[in-house]
């Protein structure tokens, strides 16, 4: 036991990476910040392979989980790379569903300098990635927002948003109307206020901005409800089985993507309606590279309907490091 207890202190000493808790990363990147630099690290060049899947089985269970390996790097200062684990199951036992560790490293001597909740930095990384798509693609005097979804990101999508949009109306659906009730009085504010709704088709309606995050595998948002203007917001299916948004909702709207690269291959809201001939992969308007180089047109109308899919990208993680570093120092 006692060489064991001095492991620790010994690796933190030889390799002086600090460490950063949930508190303290959500304290150096408040939206402001952490939106502006990712449309930077979008505008430039950087380094991201596909991330790797790996599905593996737990015992017990049905559904499996997920491994997820996500690197990117720069043009000779910094990598890093994600590892998080998709579990879930564990919403039955009161655990987060996403778990993990994100490492950041020097380049130059291949030093780790910086670790950190991976959990914390993807939430806020998502929900920073779906504002920025929403500074091009919703309607400037969007007040009202839709949270579909009550789970942990739903808070971050809700701060993250109203910090590019004046949203004044924040309506708040969940599969149970107990968690909305909670998640409302947690995010009581003198900006927006917060309402639990228990009837989706009457709401989405209201909305000027829809932000679905769950795991559904059946679309919750049907494009009979959607309404000209609005702007849909799909961060939940991040495999090829699950919907948010059925076939009419991709159809009837002008669609863009995180990645051209990943969202088709990835999320069953895109691979779904272009394997049925619903959606081109080469209709897709734009990614979030080509929104910011200015490569793609944003909004074009008032009366369009837009929709941007994320399942995320490593170069969210890195640029939401890089910054956190920065900002440590």
């Amino acid at each position: 036991m006692e060489g064991t207890s001095e492991v620790p202190s010994i690796w933190l000493k030889n390799t002086n990476m600090q460490f950063l808790s949930p508190q303290q990363l959500e304290a150096l990147l408040p939206f402001s910040l952490l939106i502006d630099g990712l449309e930077r690290a979008f505008a430039g060049r950087h380094h991201t392979p596909m991330r790797h899947h790996h599905d593996y089985f737990i015992t017990g269970e049905e559904e499996k989980g997920t491994l997820l390996l996500m690197p990117s790097w720069d043009d000779g200062q910094y990598f890093g790379v994600k590892l998080v684990a998709v579990s879930p199951h564990n919403r039955r036992q009161g655990l987060p569903t996403i778990q993990g560790i994100y490492t950041l490293f020097e380049t130059q001597t291949g030093t780790p300098i910086l670790q950190m909740d991976a959990k914390a930095l993807t939430s806020l990384r998502t929900a920073a990635a779906s504002a920025l798509a929403s500074r091009f693609l919703s309607r400037p005097d969007s007040n009202t927002l839709l949270m579909v979804g009550t789970g942990a990101l739903a808070p971050y999508l809700i701060r993250a948003h109203a910090a590019v949009r004046p949203i004044e109306n924040v309506l708040l659906w969940g599969r149970s109307p107990e968690k909305g009730e909670a998640l409302a009085a947690a995010l009581e504010n003198g900006q927006y206020s917060l309402t639990p709704i228990q009837y989706l088709p009457s709401a989405v309606p209201q909305a000027d901005i829809i932000s679905c995050a769950t795991l559904s595998q059946e679309p919750l948002i049907l494009g009979e409800w959607l309404q000209p203007g609005q702007h849909l917001d799909l961060v939940g299916s991040f495999r090829p089985n699950m919907r948010e948004a059925d076939d009419e909702a991709i159809h009837c709207s002008v669609v863009y993507v995180d990645t051209l690269e990943g969202a088709p291959k990835e999320s069953g809201d895109i691979l779904e309606p272009i394997r049925k001939g619903i959606l081109q992969k080469e209709g897709i308007a734009g990614d979030l590279f080509s929104l910011c180089r200015g490569e793609a047109a944003g909004r074009q109308s008032p009366e369009k309907i837009t929709l941007f899919k994320s399942v995320g990208h490593a170069l969210e993680d890195l640029a939401a490091a890089k910054l956190a570093w920065k900002q440590a120092k």
